[in-house]
């Protein structure tokens, strides 16, 4: 979930791409803006951006709020794939 004028948002977007792809397909990723989707950022209790929601079957398995350099993004991704 993100917004479009936030700069720390900005900054994730780029680096979240880069880690999803090196995981070849494991993972996807839906980017979410608030101001277009606020149902959706109501739904999931999204306060703050940027908040990335990791997803299985439906359902919020892991989350975090803020910003990450790519070796803790790759650690995210690699715990839920179980890599």
């Amino acid at each position: 979930f993100s917004i479009r004028w936030c700069g720390p948002c900005k900054i994730l977007g780029p680096r979240l791409e880069k880690v999803v792809a090196k995981q070849e397909g494991k993972v996807l990723m839906a980017k979410v803006d608030i101001d277009d989707h606020t149902d959706l950022a109501i739904e999931y209790e999204v306060s703050a951006v940027p908040t990335v929601l990791a997803m299985k079957n439906g359902d919020v398995v892991d989350k975090f709020v803020g910003i990450k350099d790519e070796d803790q993004l790759e650690a995210f991704l690699k715990k839920l794939i179980g890599a």
